[in-house]
């Protein structure tokens, strides 16, 4: 069957490897496709990584950098699922991830290793392991939309328990059905013994509702819903295939079942067919099921690329045929087009789709299913069964079963039956009485299966409403059951307008839809309709029609066209003259104000007039529209002099430009609204404001002044404050400055507007505004204000006080006061006013020699208000300090605290000398170092008094070194017990440091009682650093019989003093002392280097072991240690003797005092030293005595060990017997590696470590024992040990027993290969090497190996090895092999084998004489991917086997390059060689082809077939060819040039050339057809002058429609032929005689149709203006100023009215609009 005639076609989408797919890895494990719009390729090499391939980019593959076992991508989106074994455990670890995102999803560590896995939904994942199924949701995850979460990572949900019949199968399919409540798992498993080559398939189906499994046998299956005849709810189908081998027989078997039947409805009944397996195909088995669910086909797909395709209701076969000659392992459903996608081992990735336009003939003809053709058309709607279909109908129709035929027309295929004639037939059939009509059950089937086409819904509704049942109609709208057209409105407008509107609508009926709107007068709906529809309306029409009814609605119909898409379809102008001429000033305002609103330099006309027409009509309307500065385009002068008309004055003066009129406006202040006028101030520019202000001055100065001060106010930064200031002070308004400046007073710093102020509020008598100025601010000029105030002599001195009190002209205003008697002023300020500063009045009054009788009232008058301080150092400084006497007391009288009171009384009583020491020592308020510092020149002691009291440490330092007061300095310092101040006087700076030191060593300390006191000292000199000085201190406090004699402090001081400073007494200190910390104090003597003293103290408090610590590690005396330790006989003591023996290297006598001490704790070092030594002997007993106190595994082993190293061996036997904790592994291994052998034998004999006594007994030379050992150990490890020790010794019968178990593990083969060749065993390894072909665990890399070694050793059995494990053998190394060593007959049969055709296609040729068959060299050619091996095949086969060229070339037909195999041979000078290959190929036109063919014809003067090749085949130099054989000899060739020139348009070239050879047919011909009239009468003349007359006849005729009459009958008659011309004549003359009559004929037909054609347009216009006819009858409004007409600008002349008072419609409908 020819492919463009199959119902099933097959196309090649894409090949993996061209998109760099490796073939190694295009396999199962490796190639998933979910769904057909990803697949997904897992590669290990050259590095891990997942190819994902977008099948709508192909050619684009997204390729990411990951490592895993699997890699399934989602079905539906860029949704990656991995999946990776732990290593080292049978768990895998489950990630999916966002691609798009780039986060991950969800992860999961599965406890069992998953050998299956499958997205079975797009939000699904079914997980398969040995024992159970898993279902994996990804629903509900909220790690998709916030990646950072970790809330989704939900656990598997286990399904199901795999059923037995699964057990050792692999699992290649999970599925579910749509609803998930069925499940079915698919495997295979190797055939039955009897034939094992046909592959064995189980099922497991499983019921999620009812939990229950069935095992079933089939190799693939599929799920499927299907609507059963009378039942509304679809049915679950399951079809699978089975391929089974009974009682010799195989049974191929396709079943398709119901699952889950629901009661009390019609069932699917079950369907089986046979499925037919050619012979050859005897072993293939179905790998995949895929069910098209658009066209209800079951698609089978075997192994071997088989496709078997089913009807899913039926079960009937349908195509058959092969679709790949690789193996398909993979498949997925192409859901869009009803299909599969298949991937094959070569990487092909297939599509087969059903073909539509052959799949219904195919199966009526070649099938002869009727049935089954007609199901898949209605199913699919696909042509190819229309006759059938009519027939059918024709047949039930005739039969009367009307129902049955209303369904076929329903469901016909691409509604062939649902046609006009198809209602007209149902009509026709008389209606029974009691029955439904046909029709009507004819449109009620149609309603039930869907939408009703525009015919059949226009006579359903003319049934509908001839019976008046509209809300039928209403329903079947809403449930869009009937196509909408313009003839339906029309019929439904004649029951109900809104549902005909609704109608006209949908059928986009435009002109019906305006009429509909227009009657409902809904306006604005038609703008909005005409926008969606882009239709265009007469708007101006529609305007003054509304106009004349509604002018609101009016201006909102002119305001929705203005905000219409592309503008206003009217002009503005127009529109507002429209509503002028009706005097609508109010709505023509309303509609300019918002169209004008974007305030566009094109609408200044418009802006003007709007405003003119206001500020005439309604001034306040103008006003507000200025007011809102909308506009700014309009005439500003012309609107400036209606303003001021208008008596808009402000207006006026915002619209004028020119001072004097501005001048002129402004003066009526009477008129315009103040803040309005100051506002305007701020427009004007600072000299046009100031003029303006000095006219309004001139005016009205009192009227007007407000005005211009708050101008002043506003605008004072742009007319400036000095004009403004200049301009009051001008016309001498002190309270215009004074209203003006204080406006701004707050907020300005500048001192001369401060004093101006100050200045006018003065003038103006504003005492209270001056006073609160000169209190508040902070800017005036105080110096300049002060001078003012006195000058001015304001009554009230409060302003005078404010100033001087606060810029610290006190003294200024005290004289001021006294000397204007305003002594009230004095005693006011002082009392109430600032009290804090009374003492510089005192002291002014004390200057200017005011009485002490008022000074004194006035100081107590103020009391406990005054300042103590600056009132003595005022009195102080005059020398009138006992004036404050009386102040003074009466303020302690009052119990006063305040220092300065005390402090002064103090100094009055100092002076006095009045008892001064009682009060320094008593009174508690006074401030020492003032008081001291007042009696440091009158009395140093009393100075010291005062320090002392205050604790004046600096003070008091500084006196008593000035005055040589060191006792009592001493004495001082002792007992302040302060480290900051004892470090003060003892720095070494201080020069009186040694008298200081003396005075304390000799009285201040001996005076002391305190220990405090006494160790502050003696801290302080330790921390001063002063060793010496503190000996000799603590030897006359401790020594000398004192109160602190026994001090253990100041012992334990007295001794580490001496030891830092003065180590020759440190021993003395030691025998004469007994109350100190000996440990402490020894410690410190060792850390001194005073180890004779150290060990006398330790000796001294029995401290044995830190006595002999520092015999042996300071003193370095391990005899003297040994004599003190036979001494004390203490364990401790002997331990640490023996630690220190041992670090001696003195290890026997370390051992023996480690025994005295009975100390086992240093058996680790005890056990290294003895090694390092070699003392054995000494170890052995050292050990036994741990192992009485400790059970420690290091010396239970080192025992053992020890007793190897003396040779004890059968202690060893007799201690591994009894309990013990050593390690015996370690202690074997020791001993092993340290080749006591038969010691190490001992111990892993015992312990049963078989692989390391097989080492054992290798070092010993007894293999026998180490095969056995390694037998029980069975390790890799330990066999290939045994075995290179058996090579090593020639014990290759040993050797081989070890080396079949190591070369079952691939990893360990290549060494023992590697081991054997190296010592030029070969033989005895390519012996071992056969007999593991034979073993169980047998693998590739075993007949691998074998195959290089027989490539190396044994080429003979190198062929027929890679013939019987060809799909064993791991090719690319053999091949490798095979190169090495120039095999080139079996490297080209690995290269096939490989799919490596170029490889196999290079080494035959290269190496020919070896490797060269033709007819396998065919096969490879076609397969190669590198085109210029066809052209090298070329090259080579012409070189070599010249004679088979033509069949090569025959084959790469299809593949090679025509042009460049030509130009090949063409070179070489043997192009005839390969003619019958340019026949075979010259049908594809092909230029190089035809001319070589051409010349090839022309040199075997073949001019038939030269001929026949011009015809068929175009493409070639034909100018070149002609030239070439236009001189040849023979007639024929001259002929083909002729006819080559004729072809190519050289007509005369070819007349000429058939003119010479006398081929005058041929010449005519040429002629008539060049269609060149001039060419065709030069032949006539040619014949005349040759006398050819009756080839000049023949010319007339054959030139007929070029030849002129004229001329023809010229040539004639001149000539004397005329009789060889009448002929001619009468055609003529009988063709022009029909002519005319057909002319006369077509002009009557066309005046027909044009009066046809204008009935029609008036028929057309009728409709279109129906709408017009509903509004009512309208007069032509009066023309208006602005509007054309006669003798009007504008131009605009007024449509003439129609008929029935409407105006004259134009052909579409809408009235002629105007010129405007």
């Amino acid at each position: 069957m020819a492919a463009a005639n199959a119902p099933i076609t097959m196309k090649e989408v894409l090949t993996l490897p061209s998109i760099g797919i490796s073939p190694q890895f295009i396999t199962f494990t490796n190639v998933t496709m979910e769904s057909d719009k990803y697949i997904c390729v897992r590669e290990t090499a050259p590095q891990n990584s997942v190819v994902i391939v977008d099948m709508n980019m192909p050619n684009q593959p997204l390729r990411r950098p990951i490592t895993a076992d699997s890699a399934l991508m989602n079905p539906n989106s860029r949704i990656l699922a991995l999946k990776a074994q732990l290593p080292g455990t049978t768990q895998d670890h489950l990630q999916i991830f966002n691609i798009e995102m780039k986060t991950k999803m969800k992860s999961y560590q599965m406890p069992e290793q998953i050998v299956f896995w499958k997205w079975i939904t797009p939000k699904m994942l079914g997980l398969v392991t040995q024992s159970s199924c898993y279902h994996w949701s990804i629903e509900g995850m909220i790690l998709i939309l916030f990646p950072y979460c970790s809330s989704g990572d939900s656990e598997p949900v286990k399904m199901f328990e795999r059923t037995a019949n699964l057990a050792s199968n692999q699992i290649i399919n999970y599925r579910c059905d749509p609803s998930e409540k069925w499940l079915v798992l698919i495997g295979i498993a190797p055939g039955s013994p009897e034939r094992q080559q046909l592959v064995k398939g189980n099922m497991q189906l499983f019921s999620v509702e009812q939990q229950r499994s069935q095992a079933l046998e089939a190799h693939a299956a599929a799920f499927a819903q299907f609507k059963v005849p009378g039942n509304e709810n679809p049915s679950t189908l399951i079809s699978f295939a089975t391929k089974t081998f009974n009682a010799g027989q195989i049974t191929s078997k396709l079943h398709v079942i119901e699952l889950g039947a629901q009661p009390g409805k019609p069932s699917f009944s079950k369907k089986q067919a046979d499925l037919f397996f050619p012979p050859d195909f005897a072993d293939d088995f179905p790998v995949a099921m895929q069910i098209s669910h658009k066209y209800n086909l079951i698609y089978v797909i075997t192994k071997l690329g088989l496709l078997f395709v089913y009807d899913l209701e039926t079960a009937a076969a349908v195509y058959r045929n092969r679709i790949s000659p690789d193996p398909i392992f993979l498949t997925s459903e192409a859901s869009t087009v009803g299909g599969f996608y298949a991937i094959n081992r070569r990487g092909q990735v297939l599509l087969a789709t059903v073909n539509e336009a052959t799949i219904v003939p195919f199966v009526s003809g070649q099938l002869n299913n009727l049935e089954l053709a007609v199901n898949l058309a209605k199913r699919g709607n696909l042509p190819g069964a229309e006759n059938l279909v009519v027939q059918r109908f024709q047949e039930l129709f005739a039969q009367t079963k009307y129902k049955e035929a209303a369904e076929l027309a329903a469901e016909s295929p691409q509604g062939i039956l649902r046609t006009p004639d198809t209602v007209a037939k149902f009509q026709s059939v008389p209606v029974q009485a009691g029955q439904t009509p046909p029709l009507l059950q004819y449109f009620g089937t149609l309603l039930t299966r869907g939408k009703l086409n525009a015919f059949e819904s226009l006579e359903l509704s003319r049934l509908v409403v001839n019976q008046n049942k509209k809300n039928l109609l209403e329903n079947w709208l809403a449930e869009d059951k009937l196509e909408c057209s313009e003839e339906l409105g029309d019929l439904v407008k004649t029951v109900d307008n809104d549902l005909a509107l609704k109608i006209y609508i949908k059928a986009r009926a435009t002109p019906k839809v305006v009429a509909a709107f227009a009657e409902r007068r809904e306006f604005d709906k038609i703008l909005i309709y005409s926008k969606q529809v882009g239709y265009t309306p007469d708007y101006l029409f529609l305007l003054q029609t509304i106009l004349r009814t509604d002018p609101q609605g009016a201006v909102n119909f002119a305001l929705m066209m203005s905000q219409m898409e592309g503008g206003c379809p009217v002009d503005y102008n127009t529109i507002t003259d429209l509503f002028l001429q009706r005097n609508l000033i109010r709505e023509a305002t309303a509609f300019l104000l918002d169209v004008l609103k974007p305030n566009l330099p094109e609408h200044a006309f418009l802006q003007t007039k709007v405003l003119e027409i206001n500020l005439v009509t309604f001034p306040n309307v103008a006003d507000a529209i200025l007011a809102n500065g909308m506009f700014s385009h309009y005439d500003r002068p012309r609107i400036a002099q209606l303003c001021e008309k208008a008596g808009l004055y402000i207006r006026a003066l915002q619209h004028y430009s020119e001072l004097p009129d501005i001048k002129r406006v402004i003066v009526n202040t009477h008129a315009i609204e103040p803040q309005a006028l100051v506002e305007f101030f701020g427009t004007l520019s600072r000299e046009w404001a100031l003029e303006c202000m000095k006219d309004l001055l001139l005016v009205n100065l009192r009227g007007n002044l407000q005005i211009i001060v708050q101008a002043a106010k506003e605008y004072c930064e742009q007319l400036g404050i000095d004009q403004c200031i200049k301009l009051f002070e001008q016309f001498k308004s002190y309270e215009g400055l004074y209203f003006f400046l204080g406006s701004f007073l707050s907020s300005s710093e500048d001192p001369e507007i401060h004093f101006k102020y100050i200045e006018a509020a003065a003038k103006t008598g504003q005492i209270k505004e001056v006073e609160r100025v000169t209190r508040e601010s902070n800017f005036y000029d105080a110096e300049k204000t002060k001078n003012f105030l006195m000058e001015a002599k304001l009554p009230d001195a409060r302003p005078l006080i404010n100033v001087c009190d606060r810029f610290g002209f006190v003294g200024d205003l005290t004289h001021y006061l006294y000397t204007n008697n305003m002594l009230r002023y004095i005693e006011g300020y002082v009392q109430k006013v600032n009290p804090g500063n009374a003492p510089l009045v005192v002291g002014q009054l004390l200057d200017d020699e005011c009485p002490e009788d008022f000074i004194k009232g006035l100081i107590l008058s103020v009391r406990s208000l005054l300042p103590v301080e600056p009132l003595v150092d005022e009195c102080e400084k005059r020398n009138r300090l006992r004036l404050l006497t009386q102040f003074l007391e009466h303020l302690v009288s009052e119990g006063s605290q305040d220092v300065h009171v005390h402090n002064a009384l103090g100094k009055i009583i100092i002076d006095s000398n009045n008892n001064p020491e009682h009060f320094l020592t008593t009174n508690p308020y006074y401030d020492s170092k003032v008081v001291g510092k007042y009696c440091e020149k009158r009395d140093p002691t009393l100075a010291v008094v005062a320090y002392r009291r205050g604790q004046c440490d600096d003070e008091l330092i500084n006196v008593t070194n000035k005055n040589s007061l060191f006792k009592l300095q001493a004495r001082y310092v002792v007992e302040r017990m302060d480290s900051d101040l004892w470090e003060k006087v003892l720095n070494p700076e201080n020069e009186y440091r040694r008298q200081l030191i003396d005075q304390v060593v000799s009285t201040a300390l001996p005076e002391s009682k305190s220990p405090e006191q006494v160790s502050a000292a003696v801290k302080a000199f330790m921390t001063a650093d002063l060793p010496h000085e503190l000996i000799e201190l603590l030897e006359k406090i401790v020594l000398q019989n004192s109160a602190f004699s026994g001090n253990f402090n100041l012992q334990n001081l007295l001794i580490l003093t001496a030891i830092k400073a003065d180590p020759s007494r440190v021993m003395d200190y030691i025998n004469r002392l007994d109350n100190f910390d000996g440990p402490a104090v020894g410690e410190v003597a060792v850390e001194a280097q005073l180890y004779e003293e150290a060990y006398a103290i330790f000796k001294k408090f029995n401290l044995n072991v830190q006595a002999v610590n520092v015999l042996l590690d300071n003193i370095r005396s391990i005899d003297r240690a040994v004599e003190f330790a036979f001494r004390v006989e203490e364990d401790a003591v002997w331990s640490q003797v023996a630690k220190a023996q041992l670090r001696e290297g003195l290890v026997s006598d370390a051992i023996e005092s480690f025994i005295r001490a009975d100390d086992a704790t240093q058996f680790h070092e005890v056990i290294r030293a003895a090694e390092e030594a070699d003392v054995y002997h000494d170890l052995v007993k050292y050990l036994l005595m741990v192992r009485q106190k400790a059970k420690e595994p290091k010396v239970d082993s080192e025992l053992i060990f020890a007793y190897a190293k003396i040779d004890r061996l059968s202690e060893i036997e007799e201690f591994i017997l009894m309990p013990n904790v050593a390690n015996l592994q370690l202690v074997g291994d020791r001993l092993f590696d340290d080749a006591l052998y038969e010691a190490a034998k001992i111990i892993f004999a015992f312990i049963s470590n078989w692989a390391k006594l097989a080492c054992t007994l290798v070092k010993l030379k007894q293999f026998q024992g180490a095969v056995d050992a390694a037998r029980k150990a069975n390790s890799a490890k330990t066999w290939k040990e045994v075995c290179f020790a058996c090579v090593d010794a020639e014990e290759f019968r040993l050797a081989q027993m070890c080396g079949l178990n190591i070369i079952v593990q691939v990893d360990d083969l290549e060494e023992v290969s590697e081991y054997y060749q190296n010592r030029g065993y070969f033989n005895e390894l390519i012996s071992l090497m056969e007999s593991g072909l034979g073993l169980e665990r047998a693998h590739m890399g075993i007949f691998t190996e074998l195959g290089v070694l027989y490539a190396r050793y044994r080429y003979e059995k190198l062929m027929e090895h890679i013939k019987l494990f060809s799909t064993r053998l791991n090719i690319p190394k053999l091949i490798r092999a095979c190169d090495e060593q120039q095999h080139w007959k079996e490297l080209t049969y690995l290269y096939i084998q490989y799919d490596e055709f170029d490889n196999a296609a290079a080494t035959v040729m290269n190496h020919s004489p070896e490797a060269w068959d033709h007819m396998q060299f065919k096969d490879i050619v076609v397969k190669v991917a590198n085109v210029e091996l066809y052209y090298k095949a070329v090259h080579f086969y012409l070189q070599e086997h010249p004679d088979l060229i033509n069949d090569m070339l025959n084959v790469l037909a299809l593949r090679v390059d025509h042009t460049r195999v030509v130009d090949i041979m063409r070179k070489a000078g043997h192009l005839l060689l390969v003619k019958p290959y340019m026949v075979a190929v010259q049908s594809n036109n092909v230029s190089a082809v035809n001319e070589a063919l051409n010349q090839i014809y022309v040199e075997e003067e073949d001019y038939d077939r030269l001929r026949e090749s011009i015809d068929l085949h175009d493409n070639f130099d034909q100018i070149g060819l002609a030239q070439k054989i236009e001189k040849h000899e023979l007639l024929e060739m001259r002929r083909v040039a002729a006819y080559i020139y004729k072809k190519a348009g050289r007509w005369k070239q070819s007349i000429a050339l058939s003119k010479k050879d006398n081929l005058y047919k041929d010449a005519m011909e040429t002629a008539s057809q060049s269609g060149d009239r001039e060419l065709a009468e030069e032949l006539l003349v040619y014949f005349i002058e040759k006398g050819k007359k009756e080839c000049f006849a023949s010319c007339l005729f054959v030139c007929y429609d070029l030849v002129r009459p004229d001329v023809a009958l010229e040539l004639a008659w001149m000539n004397n032929m005329i009789d060889f011309a009448f002929p001619y004549l009468l055609q003529f003359i009988r063709e022009y005689t029909g002519k005319v009559d057909e002319l006369v004929k077509d002009k009557l037909e066309a005046q027909k149709e044009v009066k046809a054609k204008e009935q029609e347009e008036k028929d057309v216009i009728a409709q279109q203006n129906m709408y017009a006819q509903l509004l009512p009858l309208a007069l032509p409004a009066p023309p208006m100023p602005g509007m054309g007409g006669p003798g009007m600008p504008g131009g605009f002349v007024p449509p003439q009215m129609g008929g029935m008072g409407m105006p004259p419609m134009s052909q579409f409908g809408m009235p002629p609009m105007g010129n405007y």
